[in-house]
């Protein structure tokens, strides 16, 4: 796990040092252990290194005979497998995963990308391809990847926050109008266009080439399997299911450091620990997030049964309303590509305290999207009569008179990926899963997991998102992932079969911090001051906004007045480049 970015100029020219040595500075956060530079001709390719797996010899860049040479940000977990495959074809110089991709790309060229399994942002630069650069980004999104194209260079980062800082985006940093509306309709970006002007991202299964600072080629590999429904019977998917997550999870915890998990007591995270425990010999080290106050469940409780029950190592840590109003302004600032889910502020204290112990962290995003949990895959399947909708048929802000311009055409966003969800022989089930893990899960959940993570130098793992657990989820029936009111049934029963105390079954009460009832006691004075913020006045009406902080213990109102304070927030951070370090919220927008 790293940081990873580059540099190559259109006129062939060395790229400035001084702007590597703010990208390596920027991405130091992403990888403690370590820094690599590699300089060829107009190419330079940087990584900062989180050492996980071969801590001896895995340093990068990594080169192989042909001349290539590689960094890369992420784990390939059937790199044991690749290894063994390639034998002696392969002269490998090192125990690192990463240096597999490589030997396969002098193998199979661009098709490299198609035998890896596991989580990965890949740069290769090949002198003897023309100098070609190519970069790679797994199926899922789980590692990120950005790029700038100017008339001078194409550069390229884990983060967004790395090119504005080494200086890499023309004219610096300014806003996207489109692209910030549909992040404040949605709470998360659509499609490779971020809310930063010339920004972009890598789409989550693409390869693409550049030569001479342009992008010339571009391949797409899917994460999900093709076609409809298959016929199973609920005994045999189960079976299926157990294979594939046991497989999953073992690869997973292939490491060389210590590694632990997320529990938040969910079905999602439950399943991962019973894996967990039936693989290792030591208790599995668990940590749980929990709110003060008794505004919201609290998870800690049954957490600390399970954990209990399996004989985990269990760490509970709580999160304050004086955590919310101390440490959003850090947080925004590692959201640089903003995704306003209130689920980072417990996810970037859990990773403050995980990277205290460990390295590694296992987590279960990506169980709803391929088990289909979410109330909206139920509402999708229900005729209109009967409350039966659309998956985002409404935005955020929509009917509440808080934009400037409401009626802006925020759904052009994601109506590509309606299109490309739906597939040959998919059904409308399956479409509305493509669609949310084309988006929504990888830039928001992935994106939250990556930014609050990596901050504290801690990797996290995604075992849900893996081929095998994909292809044992992704084409069941729909009566095997929706039962009346119940999403995920197959894990479910599942679930009930490997670890019956984590009542599956039962009614769930959903995930939320209580972040409307916080900005509600402060609402007469945070509303006022959000609304002067320049940010915020160029897409909302102050008087609006003002009125809307004080009725934010509403839902809906709640809602999107915390999607404004992060927006503003954000916008201070990255766009304006305010400090954050020892500033509370109110220090930080009363500047603006």
């Amino acid at each position: 796990m790293c940081g990873i970015a580059g540099i190559m100029t259109r006129d062939g020219s060395a790229p400035d040092g001084h702007a590597l040595d703010a990208l390596l500075t920027a991405l130091a956060h992403r990888g403690p252990d370590g820094e690599g530079r590699y300089l060829s001709g107009g190419v330079a390719l940087l990584q900062t290194r989180l050492a996980i797996i071969d801590l001896a010899t895995g340093d990068q860049p990594l080169y192989e005979p042909g001349g290539a040479a590689l960094v890369a940000n992420g784990e390939i977990y059937n790199y044991v497998e690749l290894r063994d495959e390639m034998g002696d074809q392969a002269p490998f110089k090192t125990q690192s995963d990463c240096e597999v991709p490589l030997h396969l790309y002098r193998r199979d060229g661009l098709d490299f990308a198609e035998r890896l399994r596991g989580m990965y942002a890949i740069a290769i630069h090949d002198p003897s391809a023309d100098g070609r650069l190519v970069l790679s980004r797994d199926p899922f999104g789980i590692k990120p990847l950005y790029y700038v194209q100017t008339d001078s260079h194409f550069a390229f980062a884990s983060e967004p926050g790395a090119l504005i800082a080494a200086g890499l985006v023309s004219g610096g940093p300014r806003i996207d109008d489109d692209a910030r509306h549909v992040m404040l309709q949605l709470k998360f970006g659509c499609g490779e266009t971020t809310p930063i002007q010339g920004i972009r991202r890598v789409l989550p299964g693409e390869t693409i080439v550049v030569q001479r600072g342009r992008v010339i080629e571009r391949r797409l590999r899917h994460a999900l399997p093709p076609g409809g429904p298959e016929t199973i019977d609920e005994d045999a998917a189960i079976d299926r299911l157990d294979r594939a997550l046991t497989d999953s999870v073992s690869m997973h915890q292939r490491s060389d450091v210590p590694y632990g998990l997320f529990l938040s007591g969910g079905v999602d995270s439950s399943a991962i620990l019973a894996t967990m425990a039936a693989l290792n010999e030591r208790p599995v080290v668990a940590y749980t997030a929990g709110f003060a106050g008794g505004h919201v469940h609290d998870e800690r409780d049954h957490a600390r049964m399970l954990a209990r029950h399996v004989g985990a190592e269990h760490h509970e840590i709580e999160f304050c309303e004086e955590d919310f109003w101390q440490s959003l302004p850090r947080i925004a600032e590692a959201m640089d590509d903003p995704a306003a889910d209130y689920a980072i502020l417990p996810t970037y204290k859990l990773a403050e305290r995980a990277a205290q112990d460990l390295k590694v962290v296992l987590c279960g995003e990506g169980g709803d999207e391929l088990f289909a949990g979410y109330g909206r895959y139920r509402a999708l399947r229900r005729p209109w009569w009967l409350g039966g909708r659309g998956i985002r048929h409404r935005g955020l802000f929509d009917g509440l008179g808080i934009l400037r311009e409401e009626g802006r055409p925020w759904r052009d966003a994601i109506a590509g990926q309606e299109a490309l969800g739906a597939g040959e022989g998919r059904n409308r089930l399956q479409t509305a899963q493509a669609i949310d893990c084309a988006d929504w899960l990888s830039n928001d959940l992935l994106t939250k997991l990556d930014r609050c993570l990596m901050a504290h130098g801690l990797e996290g793992r995604t075992p849900f998102l893996d081929p095998e657990v994909a292809a044992a989820a992704f084409r069941l029936p729909d009566r095997l992932k929706i039962r009346g009111s119940r999403g995920k049934w197959l894990l479910r029963k599942w679930l009930e079969r490997r670890l019956p105390e984590a009542r599956p079954f039962a009614r769930k009460r959903g995930f939320k911090v209580p972040v409307g009832p916080w900005i509600a006691r402060e609402g007469r004075r945070l509303g006022p001051l959000v609304a002067r913020q320049a940010s915020v006045a160029a897409v909302a009406k102050p008087e609006a906004v003002a009125g809307l902080f004080e009725k934010a213990d509403g839902r809906r109102e709640g809602q999107a007045a915390w999607t404004l304070l992060f927006y503003a927030l954000w916008h201070a951070a990255v766009i304006e480049r305010r400090p954050t370090t020892g500033r509370d919220v109110f220090a930080m927008l009363e500047e603006g």
